[in-house]
């Protein structure tokens, strides 16, 4: 059957591929894992046994590492993801060893407004209805690794509140005094539940739990798969979970999931969640998808174990960050690549016509209406002046010492003016630019792409982190905001600036990275400000702390842990086939 993408949706091009997919014990084999280094989930997913695995692979050399990234969303859409499978495909295509490495997606937008994150057309990852839903079950073990701590934490302030110091002796407790005002973690589930965000629990008697407020976040934000993300192995899985502040005592003191004795039933939770999930291409080349997305208010990367296995059984591994380079690849740089010791040898910016447009001053786009017409014709006006959020990320990742490549994901309304105009913009700037068809044509659009990031992973780089971690957390958060953002400066609530003060006065502060939390719809901290803003300042509203994942985590502006879920949401357009079986709707 001929796969088209122009008389296809997405979900019927990933069913129609998956009748001709390898059997997950062919695709490890081909990738040349060993039999017992598979764990078989079915005929078409596995995991791997990333112990068994790195300890053959120790001496083998590594490949060349390239990360995908963007221009600032819109929502036209950049195919980030479309791009790193079109990659891994047109690398394919030239014969070369590669692997691919993506984020599981979360619950949330499957079945909100943004849909899976298999990409597109025949650029996706396949099979497409257990990616998008459920998968192996990783997201399931940090709700649950999550819950648990709040489980823990409500319960024994519960028995404390009952109990006096005589009874609690008596169960082998010791006070812990924690105060309802300072708890730090919310409960978690993976969808995008508004009317969660605020809530009161333990409401009945003295039976029933403490009294207190409290919410929910979305399940890809919690400090456990942060750690999921981060973590080289078990042992340092157990010892990070451990760290997570869970609250603070009367006395401000940390009380921290070890306090509450549950950090081990945690890591139990998630000890087979550490091995990679095993995928394949529309056109079967190996892809792990591990760990989860958000990387506006997490780290939003695949993990580093499965960029560590990539790397040692591939000529090339391609992996993805989360959003535009000022956030996805900021993180990349200075945190995954800081924990992993792996630099990449080349960067991917992921550029539309379309999206450029917009970032140029095109008109709002509103989901259900047709595109306005400067979307479909060409508008070399539009095009140059959105380049100006294209420059900004081109300069970010030229700071970190590595050449991009600037990937203009092309479109059937691009016209050739306007390609033109782009690629000429990119290497003006330093990049070099190829145009790919990957969403229609698979590998074979993608040729020029492959071609391009192959020259540029020859070329030696001089990768370097934005700041060492003996750099003080403000002056971090200003190196952060004025070379990546482009802020003029940094502004910080009372309670922000009182809690930075007192990390830079903490000897452990020096060792935790700096994970931003900012909207991922502008290089500000204002979704409403497109292209590259000037004149504006970055506003700290808060810090939080996460310990385990080794993070302090500065947020700017008004975002949320917890999203919204739309009026005109995905799940009213995904069902099953009765006769099948099957999952359609997904996209």
């Amino acid at each position: 059957m001929k796969l088209d993408p122009t008389k296809m949706k997405d979900w019927q091009i990933a069913e129609a591929a998956e009748e001709n997919m390898k059997p997950v014990r062919q695709l490890a084999e081909e990738l040349g894992l060993e039999q017992d280094e598979l764990l078989p989930m079915g005929r078409l997913l596995g995991k791997v046994d990333y112990i068994k695995a790195l300890d053959r692979l120790a001496d083998e050399p590594d490949a060349k590492y390239i990360d995908v990234t963007a221009i600032t969303p819109t929502p036209l859409g950049e195919g980030k993801t479309t791009t790193s499978m079109g990659l891994v495909e047109g690398l394919g295509k030239l014969g070369k060893r590669v692997v691919g490495a993506i984020r599981q997606p979360s619950g949330g937008p499957t079945f909100n407004i943004k849909g899976s994150a298999a990409g597109g057309g025949l650029a996706q990852c396949i099979p497409l209805t257990p990616f998008s839903i459920r998968l192996t079950g990783d997201i399931d073990c940090i709700t649950n690794a999550h819950n648990l701590a709040m489980v823990a934490l409500t319960s024994r302030m519960q028995h404390e509140r009952n109990y006096d110091d005589a009874k609690l002796a008596q169960r082998g407790l010791k006070r812990l005094d924690i105060d309802p005002e300072r708890v730090q973690m919310k409960w978690v589930i993976d969808f995008c539940a508004q009317a969660l965000r605020n809530i009161t629990v333990g409401k009945g008697g003295k039976m029933d739990g403490y009294e207190m407020e409290s919410g929910f976040a979305i399940t890809v934000s919690s400090e456990v798969m942060a750690i999921l993300a981060v973590a080289k192995d078990l042992k340092d899985m157990r010892e990070r979970m451990g760290k997570i502040v869970v609250a603070y005592d009367k006395r401000g003191n940390e009380v921290t999931t070890a306090d509450l004795e549950v950090d081990g039933a945690m890591t139990a939770w998630m000890a087979d969640a550490l091995n990679p999930n095993l995928l394949q291409t529309v056109e079967g080349q190996p892809v792990f998808v591990h760990a989860g997305p958000f990387a506006n208010i997490a780290i939003g990367q695949s993990s580093i174990i499965a960029d560590r296995i990539g790397v040692k059984l591939s000529d090339y591994h391609v992996t993805e960050s989360g959003f535009g380079a000022d956030i996805g690849f900021e993180k990349f740089w200075n945190l995954k690549c800081r924990w992993s010791g792996v630099t990449p040898n080349c960067i991917v910016i992921v550029a539309t016509i379309r999206a450029l447009k917009m970032h140029g001053g095109g008109p709002a786009v509103k989901p259900g209406l047709p595109l306005a017409e400067e979307y479909i014709k060409e508008n070399l006006e539009l095009v140059e002046k959105g380049c100006e959020n294209l420059i900004a990320h081109i300069e970010t990742v030229k700071k970190s010492g590595v050449r991009p490549v600037v990937c203009i994901n092309s479109f059937y309304t691009d016209t050739k003016a306007e390609i033109a105009l782009v690629r000429k913009i990119a290497e003006q700037n330093g990049a070099l630019a190829a145009v790919s068809e990957h969403w229609l044509k698979g590998g074979d659009g993608a040729i020029e792409l492959a071609e391009a990031v192959i020259q540029a992973c020859d070329e030696k780089n001089s990768f370097k982190f934005l700041y060492d971690l003996k750099t003080p957390l403000r002056k971090r958060i200003e190196l952060i905001a004025r070379e990546v953002y482009g802020a003029d400066g940094v502004t910080y609530t009372d309670e922000a600036l009182e809690k930075a003060k007192a990390f830079e006065a903490d000897p452990m502060a020096g060792k935790l990275g700096t994970c931003m939390v900012k909207t991922h719809l502008s290089l500000s901290h204002d979704p409403d400000l497109k292209g590259r803003p000037k004149g504006w300042e970055l506003p700290i509203r808060d810090i939080m702390v996460y310990k385990g994942a080794g993070f302090i985590v500065p947020v700017a502006g008004a975002i949320k842990l917890m999203p919204g879920t739309g009026s005109n949401p995905a799940f009213r357009r995904i069902d099953v086939d009765v006769k099948t079986g099957k999952v359609q709707g997904l996209f």
